[in-house]
């Protein structure tokens, strides 16, 4: 589904106009940003010593707003993410007998780590294949469950205070740190940037980031604070439900074999850690709204005041379940407790997605620590799916009674449901509850020989439209998926990129192809196939029939022709025969193409100024072309040019334009140069620059090329 954008303010209209995101996804991010409290602080936190971790703090702020992306949202300087397949290890902490880990919370939350392993496209994990550093490798997410292991190595002495109960244990980071190094020697277990460490703590356990307990797991409330069920204190606000963090011993800038990668999970899974989960939102209706008792009305009250204290006091309970809840989808009748692990699951789904993207907190993130979850905090909808099931979320947000949890999931991953917070997606400008990648067209109706049908890849849901990419220096620019279009009858396909690209600004210049046009010689039944292949490598394809009235093909319509000009002479190459031995009748176009008249400096202000001719309907290509060895003086980078006369010396491409006509005729294009090329070729006194175009006839099935080739130098 591509949404288009009629009306935009002016901040949004100097972004390029290149978003498709869910209606659905616009309106709940919206919502809650307009209703979100104020932000949290920032969640690239530093402990002391230089030791950074990334926090998940209490009922965070969603940050991500419709289709703007946040402006400090980046990873400019390209540092390491984990791309391809990481490893995942649980270890459960807990020397006490018996457990504080209850054996079904365990199973539960194991189950959750094997089934990330099945993680697709159209879950928040799809979305993380888009965040790339300087390696530019491009990879789906996969996250191999290796295993967990029940520590019951004893607790240390506390150093650190609970800030709501001085007699809670209380652990600090590096107390964690500690026995995790010691728990991976002991059992001769894998480091690295391609393994991540779980350490799940059990109830009645507090984790605290330094000694002097300021932020911790545990925080404290007022009884004022108590009593109307809000959360203003400095002690909650400082609070955090887990984070994740490096061992990095060698100060490795990319991570090193030694790097211990570790997610710190404190137990939430209480009635009262809803703001662990969801904030106490309900993102059901395609919406976000705070989840709050019912006023009673005045009707209300004074038939309340009749009833039984019994009926009163169920009327009040009913009311309370009406607030601010947690969501258990895994819940079950017969145990109310089995499902109390589904809000750390949410937690775990997060920090594996925060470390993904930001492994040693120097990735991406925006200035005030906000990572890619972070910027949806509170936000549950679900984006992926087509038709009716778009934004669907499965279960009841009203609680039971026995568990006084809902049973909202958003995610689905093996046989399980699951409620899981959203991501920021790049492409999409919005939060994401997973990726949509569907193609589609609208065959046209029966047409004649000859006659121009259009076909339309509008239609297609592409949520990751582009993304930023990295060179081997310098900030990220953005690339685009593509297009491409087999018409059936033996034309080349028709390859390009979707509108927004900056290529396509100018669409009778550029190899746009999110939508094509194509006439067909001879009548029959042509099957048309649209392939779409987005930024992550993820390919969509569909296939519709065209039915073409008119006289079928001949048996010999094959072969090839070429015709070459060089200036104003010209040479022309006799076809290769068809199965019978006859030479086709298709002639190649006739072309001429000159640079004209100009300076240098006009050139690379306003675009090299170049003259064509065509005698017919023609689709082809200009390239501008620079001598190899010139361009290496100057620092300019360009594709090879190949098909270049033998003995000739090598050419770099420098810079090109896509030629489309649709009749015959004289005209004249400007063909820019990229800024950095530009730069680079103002640093030159004069300049020989050689022009190439090839086309071929558009309106045939079997198409002869014609290439023409001039050259000039430019000074001034």
């Amino acid at each position: 589904m591509f949404a288009r954008l009629l009306s935009m303010s002016s901040a949004l209209r100097s972004m390029p106009a290149r978003r498709w995101i869910p209606a659905a996804a616009l309106t709940a991010c919206a919502a809650t940003m307009l209703a979100s409290a104020a932000p949290a602080s920032a969640v690239v936190a530093e402990i002391g010593g230089g030791v950074e971790v990334g926090l998940q703090p209490h009922n965070g702020t969603t940050l991500g707003t419709e289709g703007q992306q946040p402006a400090s949202f980046s990873n400019e300087n390209g540092n390491v993410v984990l791309q391809g397949t990481t490893s995942d290890y649980a270890i459960y902490w807990d020397p006490n007998d018996p457990t504080e880990f209850h054996h079904e919370w365990v199973q539960n939350l194991d189950g959750f780590f094997q089934a990330l392993g099945e993680a697709h496209l159209d879950t928040p994990f799809g979305v993380l294949a888009q965040y790339r550093d300087r390696s530019n490798k491009v990879g789906t997410f996969q996250a191999l469950f290796k295993g967990s292991y029940s520590d019951t190595v004893k607790f240390p002495a506390g150093k650190c205070t609970d800030p709501k109960d001085p007699a809670t244990r209380c652990l600090t980071d590096a107390q964690l740190r500690e026995q995790l190094e010691s728990f991976i020697a002991t059992h001769r277990l894998p480091t690295g940037m391609d393994t991540v460490y779980y350490l799940l703590m059990p109830p009645g356990v507090t984790v605290c980031l330094e000694e002097a307990g300021t932020r911790c797991s545990d925080y404290i409330l007022s009884a004022e604070e108590e009593t109307h069920n809000e959360r203003k204190s400095v002690s909650y606000k400082e609070s955090f439900c887990s984070y994740h963090g490096a061992i990095n011993p060698n100060g490795a800038p990319e991570g090193d074999s030694d790097t211990v990668l570790y997610a710190a999970i404190p137990w939430t899974g209480y009635a009262s850690s809803f703001d662990c989960q969801d904030g106490g939102w309900n993102p059901e209706k395609h919406g976000e709204k705070r989840e709050k008792e019912r006023e009673l009305t005045t009707a209300e009250e004074e038939a309340l005041a009749k009833d039984t204290t019994e009926q009163r006091n169920a009327a009040e309970e009913a009311r309370r379940l009406e607030g601010p809840h947690i969501e258990e989808p895994n819940q079950q009748p017969e145990n109310d407790s089995q499902a109390l692990s589904d809000v750390v699951v949410n937690q775990i789904a997060e920090e594996e997605m925060n470390t993904v993207t930001d492994p040693l907190l120097n990735s991406w993130h925006d200035s005030k620590g906000d990572e890619a979850t972070d910027l949806c905090r509170n936000f549950f909808a679900s984006t992926a799916g087509e038709g009716d099931s778009h934004g669907e979320i499965a279960g009841s947000v009203s609680p039971q009674e026995e568990t006084e949890a809902g049973s909202l999931s958003n995610v689905s991953l093996g046989a399980r449901p699951y409620y899981i917070n959203n991501v920021f997606s790049l492409s999409e400008g919005a939060c994401s509850g997973g990726l949509g990648l569907v193609a589609s067209f609208t065959a046209p109706n029966p047409v004649n020989a000859g006659e121009l049908i259009g076909v339309d890849g509008m239609e297609s849901e592409v949520s990751l439209i582009d993304t930023k990419a990295f060179g081997p220096i310098g900030p990220p620019t953005v690339t685009y998926g593509t297009f491409s279009w087999n018409f059936g009858d033996g034309t080349p396909e028709v390859t390009g990129f979707a509108p927004g690209a900056p290529t396509c600004e100018s669409p009778w210049l550029s190899p746009c192809a999110a939508s094509a046009f194509h006439s067909y010689q001879y009548g029959g039944t042509y099957k048309v196939t649209l392939t779409i292949t987005d930024v992550d490598g993820n390919k969509t394809s569909v296939t519709h029939e065209v039915t073409v009235n008119g006289s079928p093909p001949p048996s010999n319509s094959s072969g090839s022709s070429t015709q070459t000009l060089q200036g104003t002479q010209s040479t022309q190459s006799s076809g290769s025969s068809g199965s019978n031995g006859v030479t086709p009748s298709v002639p190649a176009p006739i072309a001429a193409a000159a640079i004209l008249r100009q300076s240098l400096r006009q050139a690379l202000h306003k675009g090299l100024a170049v003259s064509y001719s065509v005698n017919e309907e023609v689709a082809g290509r200009f390239e501008v072309l620079l001598s190899r060895a010139i361009a290496r003086r100057l620092g300019i980078s360009g594709t090879l040019a190949a098909g270049m006369p033998a003995g000739s010396s090598p050419q770099l491409v420098i810079a090109k334009a896509i030629l489309v006509t649709t009749k015959g005729g004289h005209s004249s294009v400007r063909i820019e140069f990229s800024k950095r090329t530009a730069a680079r070729l103002a640093h030159a006194h004069k300049v020989a620059l050689t022009l190439r175009l090839t086309v071929r006839n558009a309106s045939s099935s079997n198409p002869q090329t014609t290439t023409v080739v001039s050259a000039v130098t430019l000074g001034g």
